[in-house]
């Protein structure tokens, strides 16, 4: 079952942003449009169907346009065409009433800056979430401590983020976006800033967690072991362009390019 279908998608930053629309219509490259309009070429024509209760990986280098498409899924990012189907709604149509009932009940991110409130401790980080979503503080509450347990952080729910090392910063993280249980999960760069051991637990956390939660998970990284550990598919990007979509075995054995 398809979770997101993303169609046709296209974006470009700047002033002359319909101009450099059409030339990309026109196949001109990247660098021509950004010397012809000044604007940038973020993504160019991506198709991409994500798969209900799976993790798909968005892999490339810094650039490739990975962490902007994943930002669309959201509509943190506005393309400048194109469509994104949710369970077959386009989201780009959404109201801002809908919009907003989407991101607190549809869709969660957590960021490679962790983004974590500073002033709030873990468990009210973690039920920041459904604080705003309407529940109750003991609810919201007793959810959150039942998270801290699940990706280990018993006794640290007084703690304040200044007061964690990066990969508890990180597993807080996890957990409000997790809390919160939307179907979709955007991940972007979540590990990176992480030490390799830490990096790895944390794909191990993930990983159990995931079988028992089966969400949809966006997963964005630049590392290709990463990739190939999390991913039952991975989109490989490169200039704004989807290069490849296929599972890890078969990136690795019959590489597009």
């Amino acid at each position: 079952m398809v979770k997101l279908d993303i169609r046709n998608v296209t974006k470009l930053f700047g002033a002359q942003e319909s101009a450099g629309l059409a030339l990309a219509r026109n196949g001109v490259s990247k660098s021509e449009i950004l010397a012809r309009t000044g604007c940038s070429l973020g993504l160019k024509d991506i198709n991409l169907e994500i798969a209900a209760g799976e993790i798909t990986v968005l892999m490339g280098l810094s650039g490739s346009g990975k962490s902007t498409l994943v930002r669309h899924l959201n509509r943190l990012i506005e393309p400048s065409s194109g469509t994104i189907l949710y369970n077959g709604e386009n989201i780009l149509e959404f109201s801002a009433a809908e919009l907003r009932n989407f991101r607190r009940h549809s869709v969660s991110m957590v960021f490679q800056g962790f983004g974590l409130l500073p002033h709030r401790t873990v468990l009210q980080n973690i039920a920041f979430g459904l604080a705003i979503r309407g529940e109750t503080k003991s609810n919201a509450e007793k959810t959150a401590q039942q998270w801290i347990e699940t990706v280990g952080l018993q006794g640290y729910a007084d703690k304040f983020p200044h007061q964690l090392s990066g990969g508890m910063r990180q597993r807080v993280g996890l957990a409000r976006a997790l809390a919160v249980q939307t179907e979709i999960v955007l991940m972007d760069e979540a590990f990176s800033a992480l030490d390799p051991l830490i990096r790895w637990e944390m794909q191990e956390l993930l990983l159990g967690l995931q079988q028992e939660l089966h969400r949809t998970i966006v997963f964005v990284t630049h590392d290709l072991n990463e990739a190939v550990r999390l991913g039952a598919e991975i989109a490989m990007m490169h200039d704004g362009e989807l290069v490849q979509i296929a599972p890890p075995a078969e990136i690795l054995a019959n590489p597009a390019n």
